[in-house]
């Protein structure tokens, strides 16, 4: 598993991540979760991703590796209720928040703590960001960071507090090529890539039942890239590859509640970065054919 040096951090992460949405969702049992960490971990996983609104996502990866802290980096994000008492974004709420998911993740601290995308005017106000100092200063995270997309995501790169930038690329989804990852790259900040794979939207050849995939869905008809019309798993490695060959990137977080997928997604890279030549006529297809309202989805 390639390794990558993490923006300005003194972490090196693994390219591809894991991301705890989905176990929590899905309501994954900790012995299958277990099963699927600690296989991943075991092959080069070192970044575990997940949140407070995630539902048992935290507990889980608590119960299932916390006894292996040191072999991976411990993301989580904070900014909604998720159950506690008060509105998303206010200050009480974000602390509070930040101490639940330690207690529920079973450490005493995490390695990057991003607000979980609040919008550019809740940013501006400054609140959120100062909480996020107070944790790094109280040892509570090593890391702050912000995920998110579009001009919110843009104000968060150029405020230069942020360590981290956690946003949308796909093949379906370029906005940050553009707008925020040379931004990001030039303060040396770390990124990580969600949604890598546009959900797996072409994955039937029919509109997606998860209302979540289909936006990307609906693009990706537009598009109409000759890649996805062949072998399936093929046109995944693609995808996944693509997003990890656009520069300033350094990891992608794909969730799974399938003990066997991330070893799948894992071999998928094994050919490392698409060749330049291929990610330009990705690109070159978008930059013809995206509708000029395609922002970066959550």
């Amino acid at each position: 598993m390639e390794m990558r040096r993490y923006g300005n951090t003194d972490m090196t992460v693994s390219v591809l991540g894991f991301g705890g949405a989905e176990i929590g969702f899905r309501g994954a049992s900790v012995s299958e979760v277990e099963r699927l960490l600690g296989s991943a971990l075991d092959a080069g996983l070192n970044v575990i991703d997940t949140a407070e609104c995630y539902k048992t996502s935290e507990e889980l990866i608590g119960q299932a590796v916390s006894h292996r802290r040191s072999d991976y980096y411990l993301f989580t994000k904070c900014g909604h209720t998720a159950g506690l008492p008060g509105e998303h974004w206010q200050p009480e709420v974000l602390e509070a928040s930040i101490d639940r998911s330690l207690k529920r993740l079973k450490t005493d601290y995490v390695d990057l703590i991003h607000l979980h995308s609040c919008s550019l005017e809740v940013l501006k106000q400054g609140d959120v960001i100062e909480v996020l100092r107070r944790a790094k200063e109280k040892g509570k995270t090593r890391y702050i960071g912000y995920s998110g997309d579009s001009d919110a995501a843009l104000y968060a790169v150029q405020t230069g507090v942020f360590d981290s930038l956690m946003t949308s690329v796909n093949i379906a989804d370029q906005e940050a090529i553009d707008l925020t990852l040379p931004e990001a790259q030039k303060r040396g900040m770390g990124v990580i890539v969600k949604r890598p794979v546009a959900n797996v939207a072409w994955r039937t050849g029919q509109r997606p039942e998860d209302p979540y995939a289909v936006p990307y869905w609906e693009r990706l008809q537009v598009l109409d890239y000759d890649f996805l019309k062949g072998d399936f798993d093929e046109s995944v490695g693609i995808a996944l590859r693509f997003a990890l060959s656009i520069p300033g990137v350094h990891t992608a977080i794909v969730g799974t509640s399938n003990p066997d997928r991330w070893a799948q997604n894992a071999k998928l890279l094994e050919k490392g970065p698409l060749p330049a030549e291929q990610v330009e006529a990705i690109r070159r297809v978008w930059r013809e054919r995206a509708g000029k309202d395609w922002i970066g989805l959550e």
